[in-house]
């Protein structure tokens, strides 16, 4: 595409943006009322005297939140604007558009209702505490948009302090959604992820997270190789932080091109351009390339399959095949945490997610799905490795399975509810 009519299309796209945002009422989330409030006796309930007792129930027992307030359907999504999409530290107001966005994802895909809170905060210590000191209201937060590496010190500090469920989206979420492409991707390319040699550039949240999930699937450590702007994260480096330290390598392989020979997976999460031919060329037969660099990929897939036509390929964008979308998790991962009360969002319910998701995509597609998304078949296969995100299913499958874990693992404060029970 010739880069004047890129930049009309860009500028097309941008007022378009803008005046969605503005009209016809500013913004893209807003609150409603689940309760009448039309006569003077609907008015007592609401508010004096009738509210006196539903907080006598609470003084009683705290769980009677969950009875009698939004609490048990309420998300707070949360940032401090260090890392807002690929604009970097814009700030926390301007992190806002993107926090309410958020909100209509929650709300269009699994009917969980959001405050977006934008946090100033001069340190992870004091984001830390103003977010512990309002999460009475909440049943779950979701943490976005907060920069790497202090994002981890941030989640871990949350989940320690907080008995509801704590998310970083930008770590859990992708990597579960990477997860469950690549298993599928690695299944149609005659390979297991126990021996896939995997090389992962960019070692923020998502990368460094992907890595984690990568191992607990069954992924070998030594098979791994993470690189950040220095070059390949290995044992022999001084600059680590602790986080990066967790993914390095015992490895003579110092550059992206030494990692690259002969690898069966490269993860990219950094930024546009950085693999070209040459690079894809020396990886070994039948590769796995997820360049999720958005909106440019670290290889444009026109390119890539140009250079290797035994690949398949997955991006984070909508007019490519294989889109990794965070709309396939996270929505769904805290409906079913929200459906049993669970203290936490833990490991085996986030690879219940990845294998809830694994498997829909060998599933006959419906017949609506078809017609939403305007295709007349969807099978699995190099262009289908990861579900769709207009799928109806994901709400009962990956909740289900989300709430499943939960419960086996102990977790759960309530029942699995009977529309998750198995058949």
């Amino acid at each position: 595409m010739p880069d004047s009519h890129k930049d009309g299309v860009d500028s097309a796209l941008n007022a378009q943006a803008l005046e969605y945002h503005a009209r016809p009422t500013p913004g893209k989330i807003a609150t409603r009322l689940t309760k009448p409030a039309d006569t003077p006796e609907e008015l007592s309930l609401a508010y004096t005297p009738g509210v006196a007792e539903p907080v006598r129930e609470i003084v009683r027992d705290p769980l009677n939140a969950y009875r009698y307030t939004a609490k048990g359907n309420l998300v707070a999504v949360i940032t401090d604007g260090t890392a807002v999409l690929g604009l970097g530290n814009t700030g926390a107001l301007a992190g806002k558009p993107v926090m309410e966005g958020k909100g209509v994802l929650f709300k269009r895909f699994a009917d969980i209702d959001v405050f977006d809170i934008e946090v100033n905060a001069d340190s992870p210590h004091s984001f830390i505490e103003t977010v512990v000191h309002i999460a009475d209201t909440f049943g779950g937060i979701n943490l976005e948009d907060i920069a790497a590496p202090h994002c981890f010190e941030i989640e871990q500090a949350l989940i320690d302090r907080l008995d509801i469920p704590v998310f970083h989206d930008d770590q859990h979420g992708t990597a579960i959604i990477i997860a469950a492409g690549l298993l599928n991707a690695l299944e149609l390319q005659g390979k297991t992820l126990e021996d896939a040699r995997i090389v992962v550039l960019g070692a923020g949240a998502a990368g460094i997270a992907s890595v984690r999930l990568l191992i607990c699937l069954g992924a070998h450590r030594s098979n791994i190789l993470v690189l950040d702007r220095n070059g390949v994260i290995h044992t022999g480096r001084q600059d680590l932080n602790p986080y990066k330290w967790s993914v390095a390598a015992d490895t003579g392989r110092r550059t992206l091109a030494d990692a690259m020979e002969d690898a069966d997976v490269f993860i990219g999460v950094s930024g546009p351009g950085l693999v070209d031919e040459k690079l894809l060329a020396s990886m070994a037969p039948r590769p796995v390339v997820f360049a999720l660099s958005n909106p440019v990929p670290e290889i444009r897939p026109e390119l890539a399959h140009r250079v290797r036509d035994d690949l398949i390929m997955a991006t984070g964008r909508s007019d490519y095949p294989n889109q990794v979308n965070n709309v396939l998790g996270f929505p769904f991962i805290f409906r079913g945490a929200l459906d049993v009360r669970a203290c936490c969002i833990n490991e085996p319910m986030q690879i219940a997610a990845v294998h809830a998701l694994q498997a829909l995509t060998h599933q006959p597609a419906p017949a609506g799905l078809l017609e939403t998304i305007g295709v007349g078949r969807l099978r699995f296969g190099p262009d289908y490795i990861i579900p769709k995100p207009f799928d109806p299913r994901l709400k009962d499958q990956v909740s289900g399975a989300v709430a499943r874990a939960a419960v086996e693992t102990g977790v759960a404060r309530c029942p699995l509810p009977e529309k998750y029970a198995r058949s």
